[in-house]
């Protein structure tokens, strides 16, 4: 290829995505965000500031506490591997790509779950994808007119029997959820911590598969299974994804997750992003 052929090419290139449409699918974070239940939340505070004592610092400047799990974040492979990659030791490569975004939104309320067949019957999904599930719960986040932390973290729907073995099948990149977790709550500590809330989910469970929790999910397989089965084959997951993903629909696109180059991370908030060909 000759050098002006490359640079029309270039050219043509920065053209094209000067009108990329790029949508946002971070949820806001505040001091107001709720972690994970149990975890640290958001902290800040101003070590200086601009009009400072002694004629002034000139910068306002802040020191943060938190932990991983506030907003939109990416669960990292040490997360529950100690054999894993750390965040920042995952290549950018990892992190972006070709994908899609499923809208079940019509499909699931509470407890219910989410199946394989439900996904790949309204988008195609494909070996290698990022896969973006969009479950509705994202409105029940806590910056949105329905906010509602219980329902969020307690009630929201999570992938059926099948899905993690599925996931792997299909040689997932990442997996992002719009809700608190992307297992099931009953299959996490949450199930102890809320027993009247475990109580309604067995019940609608027996009342349209006739399979108790136990009997349907057997907690030594099914325990946070989308995290312990997953994580050592590199198939880990973004919680608490938001923002404008309820404008995509479903839709094949392409994705990107931009967390903290940390070696020494577990996970991370990060910034997630879908871009779409323009109009």
């Amino acid at each position: 290829m000759t050098a002006i052929a490359e640079l029309t090419q270039m050219d043509q290139f920065l053209e094209f995505m000067t009108k990329v449409r790029v949508y946002d699918l971070t949820q806001r974070l505040s001091v107001h965000t709720p972690p994970w239940p149990s975890y640290m939340p958001l902290g800040i505070q101003y070590f200086k500031r601009i009009a400072g004592a002694h004629q002034g610092q000139g910068a306002n400047g802040q020191i943060i506490t938190t932990s991983n799990h506030v907003g939109t974040h990416m669960d990292g492979e040490i997360h529950f591997f100690s054999s894993g990659r750390a965040i920042g030791e995952v290549p950018i490569g990892e992190w972006i790509g070709g994908g899609a975004v499923v809208d079940l939104s019509d499909a699931v309320e509470d407890f219910d779950l989410y199946t394989p067949e439900m996904i790949t019957s309204r988008v195609e999904v494909k070996k290698g994808d990022i896969l973006i599930i969009n479950t509705g719960y994202h409105r029940y986040a806590w910056d949105q007119p329905e906010a509602d932390e219980l329902r969020y973290f307690v009630k929201h729907p999570g992938p059926g029997p099948e899905f993690h073995r599925w996931a792997l099948d299909m040689q997932l990149k990442w997996i992002g959820v719009d809700c608190g977790s992307a297992d099931h709550p009953m299959n996490t500590i949450i199930r102890n911590w809320h027993p009247q809330q475990f109580a309604k989910a067995e019940d609608k469970l027996k009342a349209r598969y006739g399979k108790a929790w136990d009997e349907m999910f057997p907690p030594d397989e099914y325990y946070q299974v989308m995290h312990l089965k997953l994580f050592p084959k590199r198939l880990v997951h973004a919680e608490n994804i938001g923002g404008q993903i309820g404008e995509l629909g479903s839709q094949r696109l392409w994705i990107g997750c931009f967390p903290l180059r940390g070696i020494e991370l577990e996970s991370s908030m990060c910034r997630i992003v879908a871009f779409m060909p323009p109009k």
